[in-house]
């Protein structure tokens, strides 16, 4: 059976077959052409799977703010049984007149530093090439560029896995404060990405509620099980897992001081609103936050709340009580 082509890297390989094109391409040459589709074609998948996936990766990436533009018959353009799409390069480059602070500027170089033309997928450039054998032009500048970072959470993968396939996971999950991790047992429907760490968000099965579980607090191995679930149950869930977690960090805020001009100052404010003493910034977990400011040692002090201040001096205590022994038994 051909390898599993990871979901993110089959919405890049679309977005490099869509940009590729100026005419567009029927959804039947991106299911037989585009890595991701063709493997999971050529293992047996049907194609009203593959159908759904399609359709499920480009509401995705239309979320995103990407423009995939939908071409219908020319005689008739509400006729879309052969549809053809494309991503407009015009819609989609950056406004020529854009520009960006000195600080906005260091942190796009670092992004670019983690891209590189001789990273391309093998699979992604075979796909591009079997899509100009079709006698479709393609666009070369935008080929050759495919993400080297690849570190994240080790559930991250198993997860996406089971919900593409909807089915039941179980994996131990340790919350803050327990001595011990404890079991728990979720038909995962979306992944989501908010403040810039991984979260699940699925039903729960023992007790029939939605649950979001952030993936750095699962411990050991996530355990796919063979009993499925409806697959329509995932429809909308990325956006309630979202608006979950900011109904939580609005219902929680940190009156901050911090050092202007430093990475404190730039990381925290893009989140930030102004106060008369600092800044306020929303969060969705106490430790989690108080991992991050801590990390910024003297560039930020916490005025408010106490118990996310008081976690914070915790943390920093720590660190002076772990090199302090380290220095003595040298």
């Amino acid at each position: 059976m051909a390898s599993r082509i990871p979901a993110e890297e089959r919405l890049t390989n679309l977005v490099v077959a869509l940009m590729a094109t100026e005419i567009g391409l029927t959804k039947q040459q991106i299911l037989d052409n585009v890595s991701g589709y063709r493997q999971r074609a050529d293992a047996g998948t049907r194609s009203d799977a593959l159908e759904k996936m399609f359709e499920r990766d480009k509401d995705e990436l239309r979320t995103l703010g990407v423009p995939i533009e939908t071409i219908g018959d020319a005689a008739d353009p509400n006729d879309l049984r052969e549809a053809r799409y494309r991503i407009p390069q015009a819609e989609y480059d950056l406004p020529s007149d854009i520009e960006f602070s000195a600080a906005e500027l260091a942190v796009l170089r670092l992004a670019g530093s983690v891209w590189s033309a001789e990273s391309v997928s093998g699979d992604a450039q075979s796909g591009v090439r079997k899509i100009r054998a079709l006698g479709i032009d393609g666009d070369e500048p935008i080929i050759g560029f495919a993400p080297r970072i690849t570190a994240r959470d080790a559930a991250f993968a198993p997860l996406q896995d089971a919900i593409e396939r909807s089915r039941v996971v179980t994996f131990d999950y340790l919350k803050p404060g327990e001595d011990a991790p404890r079991r728990r047992r979720i038909r995962p429907l979306a992944l989501v990405d908010y403040e810039a760490r991984w979260h699940v968000f699925g039903i729960d099965v023992d007790v029939e509620e939605d649950r979001t579980f952030l993936l750095s607090r699962i411990v050991g191995a996530v355990e796919v099980s063979t009993t499925t679930f409806d697959s329509a149950l995932r429809d909308g869930a990325g956006e309630r897992a979202l608006a979950g977690l900011e109904r939580v960090a609005a219902a929680n805020s940190a009156l901050l001081e911090v050092t202007p001009g430093t990475e404190a100052a730039l990381r925290l404010g893009r989140r930030a609103t102004a106060a008369p003493q600092g800044i306020h910034v929303p969060f969705v977990d106490l430790h989690i936050f108080a991992d991050e400011l801590a990390s910024y040692g003297p560039e930020v002090r916490v005025v408010e709340p106490a118990a996310l201040r008081d976690a914070v001096i915790d943390r920093l205590r720590a660190v002076v009580d772990a090199h302090t022994d380290r220095a003595e038994a040298s």
